[in-house]
């Protein structure tokens, strides 16, 4: 039973009763709280709709934050995938020449020569024993 449910009973208790809510100063007082009543029991409807209807917003906007949160860390998480894997696919020397970083990837190993992009001395790749030998082909 809701507050304006029970306040709706205590007016129907107190008519019930036919107080005199003229000239009695007890129905006059009865008459008045139930008056009361009845306003205090409307604000806290108002209220609880208020509260709920703002519940559902903050639903809303947390749906909304959680979409917002997934596309911006999973982009990072992709990222970090990423990196993780070109950094597993490639590595750095420098150019004997001209001391600037060359980028060796699968691709350069394919093809068994880099170019510097900065002097443009052509290098062959040697991959025995594991290390990296620059030979200049010019």
């Amino acid at each position: 039973m809701t507050i304006s449910e029970k306040v709706a009973y205590l007016k129907g208790l107190a008519e019930g009763l036919n107080l005199d809510t003229e000239k009695s100063k007890e129905g006059k007082l009865i008459s008045v709280m139930i008056g009361i009543l009845e306003e205090i029991g409307l604000s806290i409807e108002d209220l609880e709709e208020n509260s709920q209807a703002l519940g559902e917003e903050i639903d809303v906007l947390s749906d909304d934050l959680a979409d917002v949160e997934s596309i911006v860390y999973d982009d990072e998480d992709e990222m970090d995938e990423d990196e993780e894997d070109y950094d597993d696919d490639w590595f750095e020397v420098e150019c004997p020449t001209c001391e600037e970083s060359l980028v060796i990837d699968d691709e350069a190993l394919a093809e068994g020569f880099i170019q510097c992009p900065n002097c443009g001395t052509k290098y062959s790749l040697d991959l025995s024993d594991d290390t990296v030998e620059a030979d200049d082909e010019d």
